[in-house]
């Protein structure tokens, strides 16, 4: 009995599994005693049926050349099922995905490229890169991502370009979020929603060599001292897009570059006061109301007095 095919966008749990010689060989016809020409058909037979089945199948409105699936501009709602497993290269690009099901990646254990910019998820859910260790390249730009949870890329240890751009609802990222990431050389966070970036978020990353976060509305108050402090430092080529990283606040250096802010810029968040300066702000305060106080009666009096004046005044007109 024919089965009608599962839709592109259904989701289906692969089992990472080859087919059984067993079954493969009761299939095969047996005419009698054993016979090497028979014998030679049937193992080949097996084994194309093995290698048909282990990696070869390609999902409708995508295309599979060379280890390459894409799978890009199809208008898709959902990820597709029953990729070929030893695929290198995945694009899932210009689609509407909103989701990706969890161990969806787990069979996929060649991969290297995966390519899910310009759909519509909000978040991944958590170990989706748990079994993509040869996972190199990874584009989630213009997307809906509101945040970078500590265990997005957790033992994804060989991402090498990690691109978060155009994310405008990007808020937060976690301090611990590229923890391991140790070969990445190439992180996009621009035309995002950020305010604030960790510099514990950076610092795990030895390799890295761009770093792209223009385009954010950042806040350059005093938390944001020791990025820029590191940035300056350890970062070569991070200033190359410099020009399009601009604080939104405090009012006083709203419009100025990041990359201009120095030390002096943050001179004030370093300012302490001894006990000296304390007795001082003390003694004028209390100067300050007393002298409130004598001023508020001063003008008690003068009015008074006018008014009295005033009304003698009139007395003499009568």
């Amino acid at each position: 009995m024919d089965t009608a095919p599962a839709p592109v966008g259904s989701i289906q749990h692969c089992r990472c599994q080859l087919p059984k010689m067993g079954d493969t060989w009761s299939q095969l016809p047996w005419p009698g005693p054993p016979n090497p020409a028979v014998f030679l058909v049937s193992l080949l037979l097996a084994a194309g049926v093995m290698h048909s089945d282990a990696g070869t199948s390609c999902p409708v409105l995508c295309t599979c050349h060379n280890q390459v699936v894409d799978c890009s501009s199809q208008r898709l709602f959902s990820v597709p099922p029953d990729l070929p497993m030893d695929m290198r290269n995945l694009s899932l690009a210009h689609n509407r995905i909103a989701t990706v099901p969890p161990g969806y990646l787990t069979c996929y254990m060649e991969l290297r490229v995966l390519d899910l910019r310009n759909n519509s998820l909000i978040e991944l859910p958590p170990g989706l890169f748990l079994h993509a260790k040869r996972l190199a390249h990874l584009d989630l730009s213009y997307n809906n991502l509101s945040h970078v949870p500590a265990d997005m890329f957790q033992e994804a240890h060989g991402l090498v370009h990690i691109d978060l751009s155009h994310n405008p609802w990007l808020r937060r990222v976690h301090p611990q979020a590229f923890q391991g990431l140790v070969q990445l050389r190439d992180l996009d966070l621009s035309y995002g929603g950020l305010a604030f970036l960790s510099l514990e978020a950076l610092e795990g990353l030895p390799g890295l060599v761009t770093l792209q976060i223009g385009g954010n509305p950042w806040v350059c108050g005093c938390t944001m001292e020791p990025l820029l402090k590191w940035l300056r430092n350890r970062i070569q080529r991070c200033t190359s897009d410099s020009q399009l990283a601009e604080c939104r606040g405090p009012p006083e250096v709203e419009g100025a570059p990041l990359f201009s802010l120095t030390e002096e810029s943050f001179k004030a968040c370093h300012l302490t006061l001894t006990l000296d300066d304390y007795l001082f702000i003390a003694f004028v305060g209390f100067v300050v109301s007393i002298a409130s106080v004598a001023t508020n009666f001063l003008l008690g009096i003068t009015a008074n007095c006018c008014h009295r004046w005033s009304k003698a005044s009139e007395e003499e007109e009568i």
